[in-house]
């Protein structure tokens, strides 16, 4: 039975934490290995797009930028000869890619959906090439594979595609077998895929955890190791509640729900590939490798505390539409979210009354948002209001809704640091619920809360 090990971009941050990545690869037998792109080269590549669409003259130094974070680690930790040789051409010719599509955008000014997923996948090639590279160098045979010729298949979604697991299956297979039998560790970029026409298709900001996953599900592994710069699931957000503690075994649900509602562990849709198979995840820490990290289990998790967990979600703005009645006009809140998919918006959560709909969205879509639906003011909406001061707090624990007393615990702990509760949202998952504060009050509440359920 294979492993297959993910590598975040903070576990390849230098050539220092490159080493150690390496040196924990070296040990395994039958691994393979996914990777996000190096620490700020995806925050690179977007720059890129924006100094591209300005003029040509401003992409030379972000591509030196590029090679320079990659060139370094090679002249760090690769000797001479021709494993280095072979790295040097392999890297040079990913960052030759990245120019001629900067150049592309740059001299027709404008960007389309696929042109935009084939660079921004540039990241995670090259750190396939530099991983892979680097190994061979220190003596573990390994070969770059990009997932979209390797058979990462996904639908034709540019931006936020899905995995198609049983083309994945059939396709990515084939591929990898015959490298694990000869003893080389293949190494497959994360964050994108091939859609059925076969253009690049992007899994989502981060997705790199997802591909990792759908890789596992493919080669039927027995384990799945997501590798990270942190010691594994937390009980809360050490920055804002300092008392947080590791969690040793957390349920597929759970996990999903605590990176839904803003635990930067894993991409939210990670476990989906894996649902009903018998491979174990677990989230394991670079710098304590002998810890075995978090188990996410695909049964239940065996935990005596109520609540696994409780997340925090800074990134949050609400519009507010009101209305006599609008809680009540058939298709208006479909009419809405056509509207706000149309201009390609996700609307994260939806809570209704009779006289006022409130869509919580991402910072970065609200103010657009606004834009588009204040042209809808009539009769029915009399007035569009947007709330960018508000933050999320997700408490997330198995049948959580089944529980007595849950709910009342969590608002009385709140309401003892006289925090006022501004919404609230339980129902749309056994698993979940979550409730929003001002920005201000949220590190108070997400203490309080945790004080209740980790004393």
């Amino acid at each position: 039975m294979s492993k297959v090990m993910k590598f975040g971009g903070g576990c390849l941050r230098d050539g220092r934490s490159i080493a150690r990545a390496c040196a924990i690869i070296g040990r395994q037998k039958r691994a393979v290995v996914v990777v996000s792109a190096v620490s700020g080269v995806t925050e690179l590549l977007l720059s890129a797009i924006e100094q591209a669409k300005r003029h040509q003259r401003n992409i030379p130094p972000i591509l030196a930028a590029l090679a320079t974070r990659h060139v370094a680690v090679i002249d760090e930790l690769c000797p001479g000869g021709p494993a280095k040789k072979r790295l040097q051409v392999a890297i040079a010719a990913q960052l030759s890619r990245a120019e001629r599509l900067l150049t592309g955008i740059a001299c027709h000014r404008d960007l389309t959906p696929a042109v935009r997923a084939r660079l921004l996948s540039c990241g995670e090639r090259l750190a396939a090439r530099l991983l892979a590279g680097i190994l061979e160098c220190l003596g573990t045979r390994a070969m770059a594979l990009d997932a979209h010729r390797a058979g990462v298949c996904t639908d034709e979604n540019h931006e936020n595609a899905s995995i198609d697991r049983t083309r994945t299956r059939k396709a990515l297979a084939a591929k990898v077998a015959p490298l694990l039998r000869r003893d080389i560790v293949p190494v497959i970029p994360g964050f994108f895929g091939r859609g059925p026409s076969g253009a690049i298709t992007l899994l989502g900001r981060n997705g790199s955890d997802y591909s990792a996953a759908a890789v596992a599900y493919a080669l039927g592994a027995e384990r799945l190791e997501v590798w990270k710069d942190v010691d594994g699931f937390m009980s809360a957000d050490p920055s804002r509640v300092p008392t947080a503690r590791r969690l040793e075994r957390l349920s597929f649900a759970e996990a999903a729900e605590l990176s839904y509602f803003g635990a930067r562990i894993l991409h939210p849709r990670t476990v989906e590939p894996l649902e009903g198979t018998r491979t174990r995840v677990f989230v394991r820490s670079m710098d304590d490798p002998g810890s075995p990290g978090s188990e996410i289990a695909a049964t239940n998790s065996g935990r005596v505390v109520d609540i696994a967990g409780i997340a925090a979600n800074t990134r949050l703005a609400v519009i507010r539409i009101h209305g006599a009645g609008i809680g009540s006009k058939p298709g208006l809140l479909a009419g809405v979210s056509s509207q706000l998919a149309g201009a390609g918006i996700n609307i994260h959560s939806v809570l209704t009354s009779q006289t006022c709909i409130n869509l919580l969205l991402d910072p970065a879509d609200a103010r657009r948002s606004l834009r588009k639906m204040k042209a809808a003011v009539n009769g029915v909406i009399k007035r569009i209001e947007l709330e960018e001061r508000l933050a999320l707090v997700g408490v997330v624990g198995e049948r959580i809704m089944e529980k007595e007393g849950i709910y009342a615990r969590i608002f009385t702990a709140v309401a003892r640091e006289k925090i006022n509760v501004e919404m609230a949202a339980a129902g749309a998952s056994s698993v979940a619920c979550y409730f929003l504060v001002r920005s201000t009050d949220l590190d108070r509440a997400l203490r309080a809360v945790h004080d209740e359920f980790f004393p």
